[in-house]
């Protein structure tokens, strides 16, 4: 592990009302963070949950109030992204924070579809057919090739000139991140010349334990990028939920989170109903023990950055001492 990075869902948890104050709860958790020495803040894109929707507006705002860390999506699914659009946003916001912006992408959630088809938009081809064709879009966008022709002339564009993604921010192709889940998912990540960004989702079951497959997929990764891009550096990011207890307030205020997230599944990380996923454990515990774990976790050891993942719930003094334990007590112990 060379960096440590951190994902929040930049929750709202007070409804219509307490919405501003939650954005300005998450930017003041990426000044802190930037503070505690964090590389990257990820975060996910999720619609119509009380949870951050749009997170290019939020980069942009977060990018006047920082000047070292990253911004990273993780991740956003493609089947429900205009890729002009995003590559419009995404450049802007990497331009205005001095190419700081980490662009995860994936296909997103399949089962979603009966849901938010309908909200967005219905496709001819399938969900992933449709979601991948955006992705190969979007990277050709972000390429700043031609995505058409002026014509006769179109506002400020003279005549026969091509129409290219502005504002282009050079660079910001090669960081662009796929979700990873599974071996084949890898070794396309890296056809694709992409970064990986494995998370605490494997979305296949090999019966190995979840580090194991998922350090794997980043063996199988690091290959097959070497194999086609020798000349580029392959980059992979692994998150992790960590949650140190300390106290009696710790426990308190993370027990509902911890209760919950194990209810879901068995002791192998798989889920007691649903798809054949496999999830990570959560990490909790005094301090020892969550660095033994992390030190015994294969995946993280042969990843660039441990990204940790803040639970969903608790509010935003719980999640800054969250951050401020793991970058003191845990982080220089992984170096």
């Amino acid at each position: 592990m060379r960096e440590l990075g951190f994902l929040s869902f930049v929750p709202n948890h007070g409804g219509t009302a307490g919405a501003a104050a939650a954005l300005e709860d998450g930017l003041r958790l990426f000044e802190t963070a930037e503070s505690l020495g964090y590389g990257t803040g990820w975060v996910r894109g999720r619609h119509f949950e009380p949870f951050l929707t749009s997170p290019m507006t939020f980069f942009a705002a977060a990018a006047q109030r920082t000047s070292t860390i990253g911004f990273g999506t993780a991740v956003l699914g493609m089947r429900y992204e205009d890729p002009v659009r995003l590559a419009e946003d995404a450049s802007t916001v990497d331009l205005l924070s001095g190419g700081r912006v980490q662009l995860g992408i994936s296909t997103g959630i399949a089962g979603y579809g009966p849901i938010l088809d309908p909200v967005f938009g219905t496709s001819e081809r399938s969900f992933r057919d449709e979601a991948e064709a955006r992705a190969a879009r979007l990277l050709e966008v972000l390429q700043g090739e031609p995505l058409g022709t002026a014509g006769k002339g179109y506002e400020s564009i003279p005549a026969g000139a091509d129409l290219a993604l502005q504002p282009l921010s050079q660079g910001l192709r090669d960081r662009v991140w796929w979700g990873g889940g599974s071996l084949g998912t890898a070794v396309r990540t890296a056809e694709k010349g992409l970064l990986l960004h494995c998370s605490t989702l494997n979305t296949e079951d090999t019966g190995a334990p979840f580090a194991e497959a998922q350090a794997d997929q980043i063996a199988a990764y690091r290959e097959r990028f070497a194999e086609l891009h020798p000349h580029r550096v392959a980059r992979v990011a692994v998150g992790r939920i960590v949650v140190p207890l300390l106290d009696d307030h710790d426990r308190q205020v993370h027990d509902e989170f911890l209760t919950g997230y194990a209810s879901g599944m068995d002791d192998e990380g798989r889920p007691l109903s649903g798809p054949p996923f496999r999830f990570s454990k959560v990490l909790s515990g005094g301090i020892d023990e969550i660095v033994d774990a992390l030190a015994a976790d294969p995946a993280v050891q042969a990843t660039d950055e441990l990204v940790i993942t803040l639970p969903a719930n608790g509010d935003a003094a719980a999640h800054e001492r969250l951050l401020r334990i793991v970058a003191e007590e845990i982080a220089p112990r992984l170096r």
